[in-house]
């Protein structure tokens, strides 16, 4: 019979590690997302530009254009 109260503390103390976890992944989650708020603002077009990043999306390569798909 010690044995079944030995597992059930076990099962307890599982299930309490496991509660904290959450709670700290959730108190992460929440710093993390109030660091992005209060962070720098988002780079303007102009930047992109500027560094050479448009946001199109990129040329197909020339030998890939008249492709047709396989299907």
């Amino acid at each position: 019979m010690a044995k079944k109260s030995r597992a059930t503390f076990q099962k307890r103390e599982k299930e309490r590690a496991r509660q904290h976890k959450q709670q700290d992944k959730a108190q992460r989650r929440l710093a993390a997302k109030e660091q992005r708020a209060s962070g720098a603002p988002r780079p303007e077009d102009d930047v992109l530009a500027s560094a050479g990043m448009g946001l199109e999306p990129p040329t197909v390569p020339a030998p890939w254009e008249d492709a047709h798909p396989t299907e």
